[in-house]
């Protein structure tokens, strides 16, 4: 660790000018936030300004520190105590402690029993919710997998059923709730069961979506173009959540001398993935807050409740690089199962690049994400918003979409051909992948996957092995 690199405070480290034993809660709730987030360190004897002052008596410190830990941490946390000396002989005390599995660890003193949480460059006290949040990482469980007090025999699943079958070309038994981790044996759901059961009874789990006139929340004398609020399966507020993005956003497209370009509004692969893990990953620990879809004129943003589930602030941090971390991995099982999400956890790059490959794609075009402790937010721009619209027409019908589709021929354009590329590495990487889940990935219409399977097919670059159905794409190399 280079000392002369840390400037200021950040979210895995503290600094401290000298070790208060008359105030061990001053740093002691660092100890309990680190513990009960990320990890960290506190460094004593740097003063706030960053100045290196080093510590009159750092042996005796560090008996003290380790002395103040076991006494008023509980439980325990594991921790590391070293010494660093600088050049100029100045000493300090780096104390790191790591993130701890035993949650939640409390600063019990004082008459306190209080847990810490790290937000930023902050150690703050945890939330009632944070603590229940907290309580079940403890556990090594999730809220997902609790026993709800609905019972089996009280509820229909045909949605799941339905898109089980259509996804994978099974039927779904009575037996599989359990298995899935949706019921237990004794015949009571799961809060995983509950979310995912036709008439959910888990009311804040519901959507609300709005079509705002303008740019914000107060547009003027109509604030509201359309609004729907949604209750159910989440299966089916996926499917209500995208309609309504549907009916709420324009396709245009842009004459070129061979075909012509798709420019839509919101690339559904990246507006899918962004609704699916506001679903998947919000907390259903915090009552009275639901998922929004909120479209304005120049950008879409999907809302869930609940940050980052590690505590971390999402643009402080590198999307394409964010580890997978599932907040309700029984759910995200199942989402997976369904063919609605990846086990890979490749989310973040799958919005980004879908958005990348289109017509009207520019840096300030990019999707952004943006957190705090209480919320998630994915602001998906409009690629049309403020484009010279010479030579674009619209296209405002699902079946003009679909005929206009069907009328284009060519694909010797320079975004067609970068979707080949895309399509082609895709065959690579799964050889049994569908249409469907092609037209998916790249943010297109299947009709338009089928135009360039047929000209891969034409160049023979790809070949079909084995029937229509259990068949493989290969690409001819």
């Amino acid at each position: 660790m280079n000392i002369k690199d840390l400037i200021g405070e950040a979210t895995e480290y503290d600094k401290k000018l000298a070790l208060e034993e008359k105030k061990p809660k001053s740093w002691c709730k660092s100890v309990s936030a680190f513990a009960n987030t990320l990890g960290g360190a506190l460094i004593f004897g740097i003063s706030n300004d960053d100045e290196i002052v080093g510590l009159e008596n750092p042996i005796k410190d560090a008996e003290k520190i380790s002395e103040l830990i076991k006494s008023r941490l509980n439980p325990i946390p594991e921790f590391n105590l070293k010494f660093h000396k600088t050049e100029d002989e100045k000493v300090l005390i780096i104390l790191d402690i790591f993130k701890g599995e035993e949650t939640p660890y409390y600063y019990a003193a004082d008459g306190d029993l209080e847990a810490y949480v790290r937000v930023g460059n902050e150690s703050v006290k945890a939330t009632p919710t944070e603590q229940k949040r907290l309580v079940l990482r403890g556990k090594n469980t999730s809220y997902d997998l609790q026993k709800s007090t609905f019972k089996v025999e009280d509820y229909a699943y045909s949605q799941l059923r339905a898109r089980y079958k259509k996804w994978t070309g099974n039927s779904f038994d009575e037996k599989d709730l359990v298995s899935f981790g949706l019921a237990n044996e004794e015949g009571y759901l799961t809060n995983a069961g509950a979310l995912l059961a036709d008439d959910s009874p888990i009311r804040w789990s519901r959507l609300f979506c709005t079509r705002w006139n303008g740019l914000n929340k107060s547009g003027g004398t109509l604030d509201a173009l359309d609004d729907a609020e949604y209750l159910g399966s989440v299966i089916s507020l996926i499917e209500n959540g995208e309609a309504f993005i549907k009916r709420n956003a324009k396709m245009k497209w842009k004459k070129t001398p061979n075909s012509r370009i798709e420019m839509p509004d919101y690339v559904e692969r990246s507006y899918h993935e962004a609704l699916v893990n506001a679903l998947a990953h919000r907390d259903y620990l915090v009552n009275g807050s639901e998922v929004h879809i909120d479209i304005y004129d120049d950008r879409m943003e999907i809302y869930s409740p609940g940050g980052m589930p590690d505590g971390s602030l999402i643009q402080e941090r590198d999307p394409l690089t964010v580890p997978s971390t599932r907040r309700n991995p029984v759910l995200a099982d199942v989402f997976n199962r369904l063919g609605y999400m990846e086990r890979k956890g490749s989310g973040f790059g799958r919005i980004i690049s879908s958005y990348e490959f289109q017509a009207n794609y520019s840096e300030d075009k990019k999707p952004k994400f943006r957190s705090d402790r209480y919320q998630f937010t994915v602001v998906l721009p409009n690629l049309n918003y403020g484009v010279d619209e010479h030579n674009v027409e619209f296209i405002n019908d699902t079946k003009e979409i679909s005929g206009a589709n069907d009328a284009k021929v060519g694909a010797d354009d320079a975004n067609m051909e970068n979707q080949i590329d895309i399509l082609m590495k895709k065959m690579i990487e799964n050889p049994q992948i569908t249409q469907n889940k092609l037209a998916s990935e790249l943010g297109v219409s299947r009709r338009t996957v089928q135009r360039m399977i047929e000209k891969l097919v034409s160049d023979a670059k790809i070949i079909r092995v084995g029937s229509k159905r259990s068949g493989y794409w290969q690409v001819v190399k």
